[in-house]
């Protein structure tokens, strides 16, 4: 049984992806119509909530960062070498 599930799973997913790869074309021919309908009485739920309290507070702190140097190595055969690095 288990083995029987394992082989159509394998086989729906091998028809997903031929599906998803070759794609399909979709032309609507009809304008959709929603149906008519008529409410009447009824009741919304009600719903008694008790939310936790949550303080949110902010604290400031220095954090150091390493300055970061790069050095790009020049290649005369690249396209945009010509291009000036941004200030």
């Amino acid at each position: 049984m288990i083995r029987a599930n394992w082989k159509s799973s394998l086989v729906l997913a091998a028809l997903l992806a031929v599906t998803a790869t070759t794609g399909c074309r979709v032309k609507q021919t009809q304008e959709g119509k929603a149906p008519e309908v008529e409410v009447k009485g009824g009741q919304v739920p009600k719903y008694d909530v008790d939310a936790a309290d949550v303080e949110v507070t902010t604290k400031k702190k220095e954090i150091t960062v390493p300055d970061v140097n790069v050095t790009m190595p020049e290649d005369k055969d690249h396209p945009n070498t010509d291009r000036k690095p941004p200030q």
